[in-house]
């Protein structure tokens, strides 16, 4: 059965964080040796990114049933466009704990670590965010109980964390090769031509 992503876009987050995901496992759905389907989700019928790009997501929020997928997408975004009002939306957070409790795979870029961190199952464990800014949204993860790192890219379990927008594609073909497995990557790779042959 095809695995299932599922992108949750919040007002205000960041195309490019979101399009890696998008344009990663379109490519598994076109050339992979597995393919892996992503659906987009929000909370809102529309919603506008940080640079005012205007998507409709393909499912109504209140109709994602947790077991139908097996992974969660979530790009970061700018709070001066409305990223927290919907990341830490008490509905979100407790979609990103029943993600969690069934072990499923939650990716996330930049500062779409931070709601993981709010909703508590960064608690103890490995993570990293956005490190700017003297450290101040690092500063609120350590705050939310994670163990913050000094690093790129960090992945505990099944929770892949991140910097920022630099990391994107490197957080997707994680996701996808946790999915997955590092063969169905390098063919997506050579494909969008990462991979050169």
């Amino acid at each position: 059965m095809t695995k299932k992503v599922l992108l949750f876009l919040a007002q205000g987050f960041e195309a490019y964080e979101a399009s890696t995901f998008t344009d990663v496992f379109g490519w598994s759905r076109e050339s992979g040796l597995e393919s892996v389907d992503m659906i987009t989700t929000a909370l809102r019928p529309t919603i506008k990114c940080y640079w005012n790009l205007i998507v409709q997501p393909e499912m109504a929020f209140d109709q994602i049933n947790v077991d139908d997928f097996d992974a969660l997408a979530i790009p970061g975004g700018a709070g001066e466009a409305g990223f927290y009002e919907d990341a830490y939306d008490e509905r979100f957070l407790d979609l990103i704990r029943e993600f969690d409790k069934k072990g499923k795979c939650i990716a996330s870029i930049c500062v779409g670590a931070l709601p993981i961190g709010k909703a508590g199952v960064l608690k103890n464990r490995n993570a990293t965010t956005w490190d700017l800014n003297e450290g101040a949204r690092r500063k609120q993860l350590a705050d939310f109980g994670a163990n913050v790192q000094d690093k790129q890219m960090v992945v505990d379990k099944n929770i892949i964390t991140s910097t920022g927008p630099a990391t994107s594609i490197d957080v997707a073909f994680q996701l996808l090769e946790m999915l997955t497995d590092i063969q169905n990557v390098n063919e997506i790779k050579r494909n969008m031509r990462f991979i050169v042959d």
